[in-house]
């Protein structure tokens, strides 16, 4: 008779201890840097490329992000980046003149190279994986793109399906405090006001097709007193006002700043007492600004594709399903949430 083996572990407790273990690895590794991952080396070499083996290029993600341009400085972002595990950086800044910092950071980037902060070798490594990707792509036999041919690969009837579906699926209804959506089609007068001349005429035209008479009135992304006082005797004799915001939680009032205008905003629209709608079309974090508001959605984008899903979702014709992406803190109270990861209504 044979000794006695163990019990088999359940599955279900090998996943638990393998969670358990990734969990305590992230947190050994990564630490609580409040970085994003684009400045953070225990994330993009100590899992991407240690733990997970990946061996490819990695780009960033746009370089004015102003949390990291207050904290590190532009000069600053890019050698971080590198130091990161960085093989590609995007969209430098510019400064509060409006002059472009890629000189600057150029700049930063070699003189850290030349006191060692840096390492020559660490420069090849991206180097080497940007020549191996064109190489593989075939860009070194065929360097340049067919400009006939770039209808026939940029803005497809296919990526464009492919588009409107993504955007169907993430269309994010935050609150819906009052009930008014989803709206019924029919005879109504409308008011789009707020960020984007192209934004707000297509919003407003997707809302007319559905039977309404739609007043544009484009406020800006700072708007001052008098587009406020305009766009809120607009809404007077309006029965529905939609407000487009874009960062209206960047309410600094310095150059390079959004400034209060857009809360203000909204905040004037909602006194009026008319049912108001604001359409975030970038970072949802904007109704931290104008928690009053009752009825509030994030799209994440202001393209064609993502306002024409905004406007399915406003009159019932899309049952929303998409989830934050994040959690969205109440204002100047980082450790307060209003809305939690993964958060998000249906009809």
């Amino acid at each position: 008779m044979g000794e006695a083996r163990p019990a088999p572990v359940p599955r279900r407790d090998q996943a638990a201890r393998r969670l358990h273990h990734d969990r305590a690895h992230r947190r050994a590794v990564a630490g609580p840097s409040g970085d994003p991952a684009t400045l953070s080396r225990p994330i993009l070499t100590g899992i991407l490329r240690d733990r997970l083996h990946y061996r490819g290029v990695v780009v960033t993600d746009a370089l004015d992000m102003q949390g990291v341009r207050d904290k590190y400085g532009d000069e600053n972002i890019p050698v971080l980046a590198l130091k990161a595990g960085v093989d590609v950086l995007l969209k430098p800044p510019a400064d509060a003149q409006g002059d472009g910092v890629f000189p600057r950071q150029l700049a930063a980037v070699v003189n850290a190279v030349r006191s060692g902060e840096l390492t020559e070798k660490r420069i090849d490594e991206s180097v080497y994986r940007i020549l191996e990707l064109k190489q593989r792509r075939g860009l070194f036999r065929d360097p340049y793109a067919d400009e006939s041919k770039i209808g026939q690969v940029v803005g497809t009837p296919e990526h464009l399906a492919v588009a409107q579906r993504a955007t169907d699926r993430t269309t994010t209804l935050v609150k819906n405090g009052a009930g008014i959506l989803p709206l019924r089609p029919g005879a109504r007068k409308a008011l789009v006001t707020g960020w984007g001349v192209s934004t707000t005429a297509t919003l407003g035209t997707e809302i007319a097709r559905r039977g309404a008479t739609a007043t544009i009135r484009q406020t800006g992304l700072s708007p001052g007193q008098p587009q406020i006082d305009e766009a809120v005797a607009a809404a007077r004799d309006q029965d529905l006002v939609v407000a487009v915001t874009n960062r209206a939680w960047d309410v600094k009032q310095e150059p390079g700043h959004n400034g209060p205008g857009q809360a203000d905003l909204v905040k004037a629209l909602v006194a009026t007492g008319k049912p108001v709608v604001v359409v975030a079309v970038r970072d949802p974090y904007d109704i931290a600004w104008f928690p009053e508001t009752t009825t509030y959605l994030a799209t994440y984008s202001y393209t064609a594709e993502a306002l024409r899903s905004a406007a399915k979702v406003l009159f019932g014709e899309l049952d929303p399903s998409g989830r934050l992406p994040v959690a969205i803190p109440a204002r100047d109270q980082p450790g307060t949430v209003l809305y939690p990861f993964g958060h998000g209504l249906g009809y």
